[in-house]
């Protein structure tokens, strides 16, 4: 083991408050943890450096359910590598986002019946920075909370003015280097929001709609197109077709009539069509659809708009000035009357984009907006990955990866708001365009004037590994934390945020990925695994778990929960067995305390101790190399188990429990005893910390003197292992636990005392005796002992009388009782397998359900049967 280095602040006691109140410890100690600077990370210092940073939360957003378990793994594993004399850095910050923010000041502005454009553009910023002050960054205290040892010191914010400067200085560099440009394409529009908006920011749901099939054209030379979007035929510029089509080969070339605009538009030939869905004809709308655009851009077609920003039609005719669902049903309507509608069905269900902001419905909009070139930077970033200087975990992701940064479009970075980072460019009397780089003056005079402009949250935030150390900067942060160690995050998010810190970590570092290692988890659902949603009503605000039940417990069950890349269900019910455990931990340390469990002085010689004490210190080292070796995969999920397990079932359960014959005794046995168990205590404490810190720091503290977990050292395995006495203790372990099983099924009271004789002379387990009476409720068998039943267990013999300790009659008849039921079900399930006729028809999931109906009657029927031999005559 590691032994503790820390010099005791106070004297062990044996003192502890008989329940665990988190409420009365863990704001304390969190805020002891700050003002002693634990969290603090130092450039200067020659300690090997462990960085991660925080996903930046929204300004505007409040500590959630999957915020609490990607910080718990984060906190595990910094305060680990804290442990391990990492200089580690957990660097904390918050996004400004744009949207969000936005939209929150401008409700408070309506309250008092006024916009932003009453305000104009600098008051209203002004408005915005006040409320950040005011209200903003709630989510900080939540995360205190929870216990984030985050190095609060060191807080950034994508609009402070270093990430200000950072962002100017990446976007004067990619202009100059000509992988930034300004363009006419489509654009995801939120005709609420008033902006574009990126791909991640638009939700998609399955809506009520309606597809229309129209006619285009006459006679022979007429085709038919089918649409969601009715209004858009306006804006129609062409009929596409597959060139293989032979139903249209005839009409490519051709002009054909568009309905309702006395227009004739062509019909071109295009690969993109699928002549196997629908009609094999598309209408082409170049200034509405992503797709058309692409099909426009390879025909030289032209791109007509026919709505504004709000989404009312701007063409002129008989629906100018309708909003776009009106002039749906209104072209319908033209439509149908002129005999062009061919089908209508309703409702036809499909996948519809939505504002994730405000949830109305997005319109893709020809627009002209600034664009990152992102070809050689995705594949830097995909390169990164192939060469293996950076590792995704779970490996398996790593083929979304490459499908997402070896496809990826142009970035569309510009947003329409007046928060953010407005783009640093202004544009003369004349035509010009000048770039402006942080350093350098903008150009004044007559007629010169700012970009409107704001670069999209997602700009700033892909600085965000190395704009939070100081660059552009060369500052000695940025040498000693940059790369980061790991970057954890959900795998939802791996193409949008995760790709461009990618893309331009290498492009600003030289070529120096953002970080080694991509930790991928998956999202918190209900217990039922279904996605937590406010229209489902089965949101949890995790503030009221930790009021309930503390915040070792939430953290405790979601760290358990974490599988690399999977989903993480969880309930009340988790939460509150994970309540229990801290308990446990609480009460079985408070127990030791009192029997004299100590860290004084080195541990005693092996040869010194009994195999029980030889047995948990070989279960602890195996356990702490477990545990290493479970942190070093990002398998949280199976070292919190590992731990649950062994502190739960192995300490508390097995070796306290044996070892109390031993304290009872006293002697140089159990101050032996005592040793080890303190060194047990001492360092399974220190193994549960990065989970659970709240709870471990109080009893560590309490045990040792040590000054903080914090700090402590982080156990090692060291190299100490019996065989011979784990094997002796699990000899030990199968005859308690069988006995155990027979009492129960003989319907003994756990308290209950009865009389045995135990055949253990010449055996490993006879210095066991004491111990296995204590916990068996086995009392000597006396001089009127009849053995009334007998149990060869392990290699020994347990002789039980049970004269007048059960109704045997009773019992008897309970028993056939049973043993009727599980014949009953055998020969049913006997039956059906038996039955030719069902076997080919039934599913293979209901025929494995009847062979395991099966095999466990056959298992129920073996054990009634025993019982009832065990059972003394009545």
């Amino acid at each position: 083991m590691t032994e503790n280095t820390q010099q005791p602040q106070q004297a062990p006691t044996t003192e502890l408050p008989t329940q665990y109140t988190p409420a009365e410890v863990e704001g304390k100690l969190y805020e002891r943890w700050v003002e002693r600077g634990y969290f603090e990370a130092d450039a200067k210092s020659d300690k090997p450096p462990y960085t991660v940073v925080i996903p930046p939360p929204n300004v505007t957003g409040s500590l959630h359910l999957g915020h609490a378990f990607e910080h718990t793994l984060i906190d595990a594993l910094t305060r680990r590598k804290r442990m391990q004399g990492y200089e580690t850095l957990w660097q904390p910050g918050m996004d400004h986002a744009g949207i969000a923010t936005q939209n929150v000041v401008e409700r408070e502005l309506a309250k008092e019946g006024k916009s932003r454009h009453d305000l104009g553009r600098e008051a209203f910023v002004e408005r915005v920075w006040r409320w950040k002050a005011e209200s903003g960054g709630q989510i900080s205290g939540q995360m205190r909370r929870l216990g984030d040892g985050v190095a609060w010191s060191r807080e950034r914010f994508t609009m402070d003015e270093g990430l200000s400067q950072a962002v100017q200085t990446i976007f004067k560099r990619l202009y100059d280097d000509e992988l930034i440009y300004r363009a006419e394409r489509i654009i995801n529009w939120c005709p609420r929001c008033l902006t574009a908006i990126s791909d991640i920011e638009v939700e998609y749901q399955d809506d009520d709609g309606e597809l229309v099939s129209i006619r285009y054209g006459e006679g022979e030379a007429s085709i038919v197109v089918a649409t969601t979007r009715a209004e858009t035929m306006l804006g129609d510029t062409a009929v596409a077709v597959h060139p293989g089509d032979e139903r249209y080969r005839h009409l490519v070339g051709t002009e054909i009539e568009l309905p309702l605009t006395g227009r004739r538009i062509p019909v071109v030939a295009d690969e993109h069509v699928d002549p196997e869905f629908g009609t094999g004809a598309v209408k082409v709308t170049p200034a509405h659809d992503p797709n058309d655009f692409e099909i426009g851009q390879r025909h030289g077609l032209p791109a007509i708009a026919v709505m504004d920003e709000h989404a009312v039609i701007t063409a002129h005719g008989p629906f100018q000035g309708l909003d776009r669902l009106e002039a749906r049903s209104a072209i319908v309507g033209a439509l149908r009357a002129e005999g062009r509608i061919v089908a209508e069905k309703r409702p036809y269900v499909h996948s519809v984009g939505h504002c994730s902001r405000c949830k109305t419905t997005i319109e893709p909009r020809l627009s002209m907006q600034w664009w990152v070139k992102v070809g050689p930077l995705a594949k830097a970033a995909g390169d990164a990955v192939r060469e293996g200087k950076v590792k995704i975990h779970p490996q398996e992701m790593e083929k979304r990866y490459f499908d997402w940064v070896d496809n990826l479009h142009d970035w569309c970075i510009s947003r329409q708001l007046w928060w953010g980072h407005r783009i640093p460019v202004w544009y003369g009397p004349n035509g010009e365009v000048v770039c402006v780089g942080p350093d350098e003056e903008p150009p004044g005079g007559e007629g010169w004037h700012q970009d409107a402009d704001v670069l999209d949250t997602w700009f700033s935030s892909g600085l965000w590994p190395f704009s939070t150390l100081g660059w552009p900067e060369q500052t000695e942060s940025l040498a000693k934390f940059y790369p980061n160690s790991v970057l954890v995050t959900g795998y939802d998010i791996l193409f949008f945020w995760v790709a461009r810190m990618m893309m331009f970590g290498l492009y600003a570092m030289d070529g120096t990925p953002p970080f080694h290692t991509i930790a991928l988890h998956g999202m918190v659902r209900d217990q039922n695994g279904k996605k937590m949603s406010k229209s489902f009503g089965n949101v949890v605000n995790p503030l009221d778990w930790m009021d309930k039940y503390g915040s070792d417990a939430l953290r405790f069950t979601l760290a358990r929960g974490a599988n690399p890349g999977v989903d993480v269900p969880i309930g009340e019910d988790w939460v509150q067995g994970s309540r229990n455990f801290a308990n446990k931990i609480w009460n079985a340390t408070r127990f030791a305390l009192m029997n004299g469990a100590t860290v004084q002085g080195p541990l005693p010689d092996a040869s010194t101790m009994s195999p029980t004490d030889r047995w948990i210190l070989s279960r602890l080292n195996s356990v702490v190399a477990e545990v290493d070796a479970y942190y070093e995969d990002y398998q949280f999920a199976k070292l919190s188990d590992t731990l649950f397990h062994f502190a739960w079932d192995e300490v508390f359960d097995w070796y306290v429990e044996l070892s109390k014959t031993t304290f009872q005794a006293g002697g140089e046995a159990a101050e032996v005893s005592q040793r080890v168990l303190g060194e047990v205590l001492d360092v399974t404490l220190r193994l549960l910390h990065p989970v659970v810190p709240f709870v471990t720091e109080t009893l560590w503290t309490t045990l040792t003197g040590g000054e903080s977990l914090v700090i402590a050292d982080w156990p090692a395995d060291s190299g100490f292992r019996d065989e011979a006495a784990e094997r002796e203790i699990a000899t030990l372990q199968s005859l308690i636990t069988e006995v155990r099983r027979f009492r129960a099924d003989q319907g003994l009271q756990p308290g209950q005392r009865v009389p045995a004789r135990l055949a253990l002379e010449g055996t490993a387990l006879a210095p066991h005796e004491p111990a296995i009476r204590q916990l068996l409720r086995l009392q000597p068998e006396g001089d009127a002992f009849t053995a009334t039943a007998t149990l060869p267990v392990a290699g020994v013999e347990v002789a039980l009388d049970l004269s007048g300790a059960i109704d045997v009659a009773a019992e008897r008849k309970r028993l056939a009782k049973d043993l009727a039921a599980a014949e009953k079900e055998k020969a049913q399930a006997t039956a059906k397998l038996g039955n030719e006729a069902f076997l080919a028809k039934a599913p293979d999931h209901v025929v494995e359900k009847i062979r395991t109906r099966l095999a466990k009657a056959d298992e129920d029927i073996a054990r009634i049967q025993a019982q009832l031999e065990r059972l003394p005559e009545a």
